[in-house]
């Protein structure tokens, strides 16, 4: 597609499909926001699922069509290189959304949360393992820890949103305090059946429009790459994966602003723990088990984010509201970490 075009437009396309992406985003949580509000599956574990897939848009999109073209070393390091990038997002969100108050693990500390943390960690452990079987060893052309990988994902819903074991107090008072601020205004709020209506063409546009930017960004990631002289996989945990983390977050920034911290944390959080599930999704689309493919760097990759998540974990934990300037020191060491991580790609065998 970009094989006789000049490097300007290939970067051009990158750029505006970047922006895309980005826009689509953001409208898809807005969207969401208005249906689940209006069809109430909001707090269902269907609404779970389905929030986790419509946030990972971008990420489904580059995957499904990098496996559909052979290029499943780009679709895997964007899946998990975007777990390690997404994780320090949450550093961002607590600079920008809660700022000098206080910590977005002192704001967000939940069971729940922690729980998810140990879901991912959990899923992430599953991947390093499942590159260690033969590559003969799979079932319709997957891995059997791929198939493993989406079970784990929804029992992990299931303990988080069924259980009432992990309810903690804090989501009572979060849920009292939210309905007290809203009775009065509660008739203006309802979300009307025109408005759902709305909502629902505007998902379904955007759904497409983020498909096709993802199509476009997938195409000139693997042109540029080439054209530098840049790793297919390097560049698919970096750059690519840092651009289809820009609606998490502009959506994160803005829920802790709106005071919803654990719904900032959640979101990615959750959305990595979804992440490695598309792993059986590129596997099926491309006819191969990509978990079999996964490369030196997506080990790396894939370890740095179980350090990087058991940080803010401890950070959780700990509920510290200590400072240094205006970021909580979890959230500090989360991004020294990224960074010592990054310069240690260059070492890498």
């Amino acid at each position: 597609m970009f094989a006789n075009t000049s490097i300007f437009l290939v970067i051009l396309a990158f750029c505006i499909s970047a922006i895309v992406i980005w826009i689509a985003g953001i409208k898809l949580t807005i969207a969401l926001d208005i249906m689940s509000k209006h069809f109430n599956f909001g707090e269902a574990v269907g609404g779970m699922v389905f929030l986790a897939i419509v946030t990972n848009l971008p990420e489904i999109a580059i995957t499904g069509i990098a496996a559909y073209n052979g290029h499943i070393e780009i679709a895997i390091s964007n899946i998990l290189g975007g777990i390690a990038i997404q994780t320090v997002v949450l550093a961002v969100i607590d600079v920008f959304g809660v700022g000098k108050k206080s910590t977005l693990s002192f704001k967000a500390s939940s069971i729940g949360l922690i729980l998810e943390g140990v879901i991912l960690c959990f899923i992430l452990s599953l991947v390093i393992m499942g590159k260690q079987f033969k590559p003969s060893l799979t079932f319709f052309g997957a891995s059997p820890i791929e198939w493993l990988i989406p079970c784990a994902w929804l029992f992990g819903i299931y303990i988080i949103y069924k259980n009432p074991a992990v309810k903690h107090i804090s989501v009572i008072k979060t849920q009292a305090i939210k309905e007290l601020k809203l009775k009065q205004n509660d008739e203006q709020r309802k979300t009307t059946k025109n408005k759902a209506l709305n909502a629902i063409v505007i998902f379904v546009v955007c759904a497409l429009l983020t498909l096709l930017a993802g199509l476009v960004l997938e195409i000139s990631s693997e042109e540029l790459a080439g054209r530098f002289q840049i790793s297919s996989v390097l560049f698919g945990a970096t750059i690519l994966a840092a651009v289809t983390a820009l609606p998490e977050i502009t959506t994160g920034i803005e829920s802790a602003k709106l005071k919803d911290y654990q719904m900032a944390v959640s979101d990615i959080i959750g959305g990595n723990a979804f992440l490695p599930v598309l792993l059986l999704f590129g596997s099926l689309i491309g006819g191969k088990s990509m978990i079999q493919n996964i490369d030196t760097i997506d080990i790396y990759l894939t370890s740095l984010s179980i350090i990087l998540t058991s940080i803010f974990m401890i950070g959780l934990i700990i509920k510290s509201q200590k400072q240094w300037v205006i970021i909580g020191y979890d959230s500090l060491l989360v991004v020294v970490f990224y960074v010592i991580g990054i310069i240690g790609l260059i070492y890498i065998k």
